[in-house]
């Protein structure tokens, strides 16, 4: 049996055994760390460090890798960005400042612009925490930036000093050079004008003389030197203001107000140019159509091809209704391929621009159809001589919209379409081919009652005979249009094929008239008279009363 004795000493050495393994612990832990510590510096003695010195002293060291970046690409990533920093005008140590990512502790500048981010094991490897080698590194990283940059300040301004002294040198020496090269040019074109510059004519009608094609091309050469100025002068603009940091920023919007444009009309016809190839294939098949069109009308024209009831003066008009008519539909086709052509403001323009020529057009198109009317009417051609409304001439235009006529006095009076529809008029040439007697010229005297009419049917045919214009066959003819009160009107009519001389005709008519009047021995007379019938001879003609006609006396009676 175990007794009481027996029983205290087994709790006695239990409390022993407890109390010993009490004390025991915090040693075997404080032995547990001195070995992790113990590792950790085994471990860093076997890692490489590679240094960060962006201005030739190291500022840290980089031993881990982040990823695919080893520790020495993370060194050269981290000293460049260290190096950009320094190079920012603007730089300032309160921009620095460390972000938690999810993996590391990041040092960044402005919020967006990461320099190096520290990881829980570059903590350790230190000795220390991620949160406190952050707070290290990003100490030295400020006060490294800071000293470079006050030590350096006056050096950097020196440089950019020069570099902007040597640029506005090389700009001057670029201006010098450009004015020298284009006076020597001016001078070369001068020299030889006689020899460069001949005059410029398009079927025989000069378009420009020698002289002023002289003067177009110095004023071209002018326009190309100012656009080489200019455009150096923009171009050097950003140079300078990219020198100084205060001004940088103005360099690039320079560049851009001139590059963006440049880069967005490129673009813009670069992917305009598969609609381009449509455009041309449609206008060369459109002129293609022209030309096969123009062949047939040309054959009209000449009179090779006859289609009844169809003149060949019609051809030329005819293919310009048709060319307008090919041409809109083309422009139709071809619209939809047009930049911008389903954008609003294009179409809101395209409308606009119709309302303004259907308003102001109105008279316009109004003539226009009269022109087209009248060429199917063929009322005259150029070169008749006619008459409309007040004007006579010789029609010297016919255009879509007016008819030109220059009159004997050699006027030229320009006449719309639209009045010449409206009014009549008079073809004076229309009967003067070959094939048609002619025009007929007729002119009026009158003659008493007293003279013959056999004597002056002579002298009147006799005169016409004798006017060179007028024809002689058919001969002459004289109609007596009416029996005034005192005399008889005589209208002498002749044929002529000239009748645009009809002014001359009439006056040489006039003339020979005259002449052979008097070579007739008859008076041109409309005598007014009051004959009192007991004295005065008779108007009958001597021909007519009998042999033994005297003529009476006067009855006087005295009456009381």
């Amino acid at each position: 049996m175990i007794n009481f004795k027996t029983i205290l000493l087994y709790v006695f050495l239990g409390c022993s055994i407890l109390v010993f393994s009490q004390t025991k612990k915090p040693e075997e832990t404080l032995n547990a760390v001195d070995s992790s510590s113990n590792v950790l510096s085994q471990k860093k003695s076997n890692l490489k460090g590679y240094p960060v010195a962006p201005f030739r002293d190291t500022l840290f060291t980089v031993y881990n890798k982040i990823g695919s970046f080893n520790a020495q690409n993370r060194a050269n990533a981290i000293t460049s960005r260290i190096e950009i920093l320094y190079k920012d005008p603007f730089f300032s140590k309160d921009s620095l400042s460390l972000s938690r990512s999810e993996i590391s502790l990041d040092i960044v500048y402005k919020k967006d612009f990461l320099v190096m981010s520290v990881t829980d094991l570059d903590g350790k490897t230190m000795g220390s925490t991620d949160f406190a080698l952050a707070q290290k590194n990003l100490a030295i990283i400020q006060k490294a930036v800071l000293f470079q940059k006050s030590d350096n300040e006056n050096i950097d301004w020196a440089k950019r000093i020069g570099l902007a002294l040597l640029l506005i040198t090389f700009i001057i020496l670029i201006v010098f050079a450009i004015n020298k090269l284009f006076r020597w040019l001016r001078f070369l074109i001068i020299e030889n004008k006689e020899r460069y510059f001949s005059g410029f004519k398009i079927k025989e009608s000069s378009v420009l003389s020698p002289d002023k094609q002289l003067e177009f091309v110095l004023k071209l050469v002018t326009m190309v030197r100012i656009f080489f100025l200019i455009f150096i002068f923009y171009i050097s603009l950003p140079a300078l203001f990219s020198v100084f940091p205060e001004t940088k920023n103005y360099a690039s919007v320079l560049l851009n107000w001139i590059f963006s444009p440049a880069k967005a009309a490129l673009m813009g016809f670069v992917h305009f140019l598969p609609n381009l190839f449509s455009i041309l294939v449609i206008v060369v098949l459109f002129r293609f159509i022209l030309k096969v069109i123009k062949f047939f009308v040309d054959e009209i024209h000449s009179g090779q091809i006859k289609i009844e009831g169809f003149y060949s003066d019609w051809a030329m008009p005819t293919f310009n209704i048709i060319k307008v008519l090919v041409y809109a539909f083309m422009i139709v086709i071809v619209f939809p391929y047009l930049p911008g052509s389903n954008s609003p403001i294009f179409q809101g323009v395209s409308v606009f621009v119709g309302i303004l020529f259907s308003l102001g057009s109105s008279n316009a198109i109004a003539n226009m159809v009269a022109g087209l009317v009248i060429t199917y009417m063929r009322p005259f051609k150029i070169g008749d001589f006619i008459k409309i409304g007040d004007v006579t001439g010789t029609v010297t235009e016919k255009s879509s919209l007016v008819t030109r006529v220059r009159t004997p006095k050699q006027e030229d009076i320009t006449i719309p379409n639209a009045t010449v529809l409206s009014s009549s008029s008079i073809n004076y040439s229309a009967n003067t081919n070959k094939e048609s007697n002619g025009l007929l010229i007729h002119t009026t005297i009158t003659i008493g009652y007293d003279t013959p009419w056999v004597d002056v049917h002579k002298a009147l045919i006799a005169a016409a005979m004798r006017t060179d214009s007028l024809e002689k066959s058919p001969v002459p003819f004289v109609l007596q249009t009416s029996l005034n009160d005192f005399y008889v009107s005589y209208e002498i009519n002749a044929y002529t094929k000239q009748p645009n001389q009809q002014p001359s005709i009439y006056s040489k008519l006039h003339q020979n008239i005259q002449d052979c009047f008097n070579e007739a021995g008859l008076e041109i007379m409309s005598s007014h008279y009051t004959s009192l019938r007991d004295g005065n001879r008779t108007t009958i003609p001597n021909d007519y009363l009998d042999k033994d006609y005297s003529t009476p006396g006067f009855n006087i009676s005295d009456k009381k």
